[in-house]
């Protein structure tokens, strides 16, 4: 087992190769102070989320807090100016940390790239710390890969590489492989904290900086505990305070009362705040899960254009905008069609209207999830947006009240036994793909993540719940969704997903209507935990 040198610091996950140059006692060091300094403050947050929850359970309603009122109200504060690397984001490109990957998303003319550790990530050990080897080389431009077919990866030459940006993991996540104190270390702190150590002033040096995405935050406290660990870590390196920027993912339901809250909390630190539409349909389904006023139909019928949907992202344009910091558009999470033409078209067509209204809607910049999709939308935006960005679009005739962010009624949306099978396959395929250690998985022509899956397995614990019917008139019953479970398994190959029978077991348990976890990669993580020595779970 690596021997961490480090006084209660326990690295349990196996060390090989030039993993053991990020795991150095100098970072171990930087990782158990952060952690120490600042777990106890996660565990109160993750304690008030709950509390949030079991208040809205016995009737308390979201609206924004009267408490800030006089941050929303103050109209003449603003952010921190755009740094060196991010005054034009028009196009981002998302994945997760593998070496190929990487090297694909920062050639791909994108203007920047989000290197992912959360969603489009598995969390193995593995993958984990190997991607902190590849952040390292990135950002000092020394990334290469060959495969086994022998064709070589390299970064382009010209200059024209996208911005890097990193993702760590969420506040609920915890990273079994390292103990500090006997605990487990936050993931956050962890992700963070390996990769601002070894590439701070690195980043800075080669033009950019240490820049990352924040996702899964529910209450400006949240964001409270990233500005106090970004100063404290800033501080230890001697690196100038302001020099990290961060862009919060405004991804669940809570915290689109909070925006300017959030983007207070990080002024002196904030990029702006990105429309994290898939994690946010999911959270709406998961906060009111108890309330049938709120089921959803099928996913394909929730789009940018349902009620509360849109109301989110006009005002998050006009917040950003009045504070002086970019409104990032939402995930184009379609892939090309190969050896149909038709769909294909059919595919990018979607694609380019999303882009379009977009851009047209006041956003500074989109997601794609893959390289093939980066032309369509940059010609989108550079036909709209001529400047490198749309601060000067205010959208001051923009109001939105607490009522529009909760109205979640769909014209015309139905909940098809199509609907309750497309959620089964999809939730059983990237979570047999999830254990299996691959977290960016393509199923039906989408690059699905953790949030479209969470989407899949919350929708079916809904209807189950609150006996949904289909448009048909099926009630969705626990023996109903156990039937087609089973059914759409047979359809499955085992040796292609060899974690079958425990993703079958995972997603079967989310579907009785009563037992609900908070997140799918809790839910899973223990199963991907291996200690250096012992046998896999799996």
């Amino acid at each position: 087992m690596f021997q961490s040198k480090v006084s209660g610091v326990q690295v349990l996950g196996k060390v090989v190769g030039d993993q053991a140059d990020i795991l150095t006692p100098e970072a171990l060091t930087f990782v158990a102070k952060l952690h120490r300094l600042f777990n106890p403050t996660r565990k109160q947050l993750l304690q008030a989320r709950e509390d949030r929850y079991r208040g809205i359970q016995a009737g308390d309603s979201l609206d924004f807090l009267p408490e800030t009122a006089h941050i929303r109200n103050n109209l003449t504060w603003r952010a921190a100016a755009p740094a060196p690397g991010l005054v034009d984001r028009r196009v981002e490109i998302t994945g997760p940390v593998d070496r190929k990957m990487v090297i694909n998303a920062l050639n791909s003319a994108a203007r920047t790239f989000m290197a992912d550790f959360e969603d489009s990530s598995s969390p193995t050990w593995f993958n984990l710390v190997d991607g902190q080897i590849n952040m390292r080389d990135a950002v000092r431009r020394t990334i290469a890969f060959t495969n086994a077919q022998g064709k070589e990866y390299k970064l382009r030459t010209d200059g024209k590489l996208a911005t890097l940006i990193v993702r760590p993991r969420g506040w609920h996540m915890e990273e079994a492989h390292l103990l500090v104190d006997g605990e487990r270390c936050s993931a956050s702190i962890f992700d963070f904290a390996l990769y601002f150590f070894h590439n701070a002033k690195a980043s800075v040096a080669a033009g950019f900086g240490p820049y990352f995405y924040l996702p899964k935050i529910e209450h400006y406290l949240e964001a409270r505990l990233w500005n106090d660990i970004f100063n404290v870590a800033q501080d230890e390196l001697a690196v100038p305070r302001g020099t990290i920027r961060a862009t919060v993912l405004i991804e669940t339901i809570v915290a689109a009362f909070q925006m300017d809250e959030i983007i207070y909390e990080l002024r002196d630190h904030s990029s702006g705040l990105n429309c994290g539409r898939w994690d946010y349909i999911f959270s709406v389904i998961k906060k009111f899960r108890h309330d049938p006023r709120f089921i959803l139909p099928d996913r394909a019928d929730v789009t940018m254009k349902s009620p509360f949907m849109d109301a989110y992202v006009r005002l998050l344009i006009k917040t950003c905008h009045l504070r002086g910091v970019h409104a990032m558009g939402g995930m184009a999470a379609q892939i090309p069609i190969k050896n149909d033409a038709a769909a294909n078209q059919a595919a990018m067509d979607k694609v380019r209207a999303d882009k379009r209204r977009e851009v047209l809607a006041g956003h500074d910049g989109t997601w794609v999830a893959h390289p093939a999709l980066v032309t369509i939308a940059l010609e989108e935006f550079d036909q709209k947006m001529t400047s490198s960005n749309q601060f000067h679009i205010r959208r001051e005739e923009v109001q939105v009240q607490a009522a529009d962010l909760l109205n979640t009624n769909i014209e015309g949306g139905k909940i098809t036994e199509a609907g309750v099978r497309g959620n089964i396959s999809v939730g059983l395929i990237y979570m047999a793909n999830w254990l299996n250690g691959s977290g960016c998985v393509p199923i039906h022509n989408l690059m699905e993540d953790a949030a479209t899956a969470e989407i899949s397995r919350s929708q079916l614990y809904q209807w189950v719940r609150h006996a949904a019917r289909t448009a048909d008139g099926t009630v969705i019953t626990p023996e109903y969704a156990a039937k087609v479970l089973h059914e759409e398994a047979a359809k499955l190959d085992a040796k292609t997903h060899p974690t079958l029978d425990l993703a079958v077991k995972f997603m079967g348990s989310q579907m009785t209507g009563t037992r609900y976890d908070d997140f799918l990669t809790t839910l899973c993580y223990d199963s991907i935990v291996k200690v250096d020595g012992s046998p896999s779970k799996l």
